[in-house]
């Protein structure tokens, strides 16, 4: 076994405190993987605080990983040691069902094994996520990371980058195309990027006026304050396709209204408590209300192939492990912009 060194918290109330633990030893087709960076999550925030139920404690979150191959089984083949490789929010899955057969592994009828707060394929040994030192996976379900994208910056991909790259291609956003995103967070300013790069002509809606410049700076050609109403109201029927990214209670309707036949409403963010959805707010224009998670093993080698040739990777606030706390409040205050990126030197 290996030990390696972690931050865990040890209850849904506790702060984050040093953790000690074991990763098994790489197998035949497993690489074992020196963190550099780890991405910070609004899940962390969800999980760590039992936000969803379910929660497995002690918990180590982390789920957009970047890190350095310094070991790989003998059957390995995509991976050599000295490599920068990505872990995602998953590290296994039944390999057998439908979804795994077409490479949706995200969507494994078994549910897939989830990178932390989840089980090992024993069904029993807890999986620690990437606030850690290292981590070994099934090289299956390992990513390639582009020297071109810069390791701090690629963490949050691994994520916030195929959460809102893969509803972005399932409903073939393209050029033309007016697109709505609905909170500028850690997934928003994403989704801003890719769709504008894909050609979308992309407006964000905000609480803050103090987004609009960063909203234009990433890709933005319109900003729509929705603190009033009224200001809604005027757009209804203009859009395409909405991503929303805000993981708060909020109005769905309201933006429901604002699509024009047979347009698109997605949610990526993840509210705790439930929506109400008005039946009129769909039926009378054909409109469709969808989820989307984040995306499989071939569809996130693929934004992350995309993303280098277009140049596109996360804006991160570089931090230390030990201000993993004051990240979590400000994360909930929506004070980063865009993505806290952890610096895993400081373990």
């Amino acid at each position: 076994m290996l030990s390696t060194r972690g931050y865990a918290v040890k209850g849904p109330s506790s702060n984050f405190e040093p953790f000690s633990f074991e990763r098994r030893e790489p197998g035949p087709h497993d690489v074992l993987i020196e963190i550099l960076y780890c991405g910070i999550c609004h899940s962390d925030i969800h999980q760590a605080r039992d936000e969803w139920g379910g929660a497995i404690f002690p918990m180590v979150p982390g789920h957009e990983i970047i890190g350095r191959v310094t070991r790989v089984g003998y059957a390995v083949k995509r991976f050599k040691t000295g490599e920068i490789a990505g872990v995602g929010c998953f590290v296994d899955s039944c390999r057998v069902c439908a979804s795994c057969k077409e490479g949706l592994e995200q969507y494994c009828d078994r549910g897939p094994n989830f990178t932390y707060n989840g089980r090992e394929k024993d069904g029993k040994t807890p999986t620690y996520g990437g606030y850690s030192s290292q981590i070994v996976v099934d090289e299956h379900y390992t990513l390639k990371i582009s020297p071109k994208l810069p390791p701090a910056n690629a963490a949050p991909l691994l994520c916030a980058g195929i959460t809102t790259y893969s509803p972005l291609r399932r409903f073939k956003v393209g050029p033309g195309q007016r697109v709505g995103v609905v909170g500028l967070g850690g997934l928003g300013h994403m989704a801003v990027k890719l769709a504008a790069s894909m050609g979308a002509e992309v407006t964000v809606f905000s609480r803050s006026n103090s987004k609009e410049q960063d909203a234009r700076r990433l890709g933005a050609r319109d900003f729509i304050l929705t603190k009033n109403p009224k200001t809604l109201a005027v757009h209804v029927g203009r859009f395409d396709f909405i991503l929303d990214a805000v993981s708060a209670p909020h109005d769905l309707n309201a933006y429901l209204n604002l699509l024009r036949r047979d347009g698109t409403l997605v949610l990526v963010g993840a509210p705790a408590k439930p929506v109400e959805i008005q039946a009129f707010s769909l039926i009378p224009k054909r409109r469709q209300l969808a989820g989307s998670m984040f995306g499989g093993i071939r569809e996130t080698q693929e934004m992350l192939d995309y993303c280098a040739a277009k140049n596109i990777a996360s804006d991160v606030e570089v931090i230390s492990i030990q201000q993993v706390e004051a990240a979590y409040e400000r994360v909930m205050k929506g004070d980063v912009r865009y993505r806290f990126s952890l610096d895993m030197k400081t373990l």
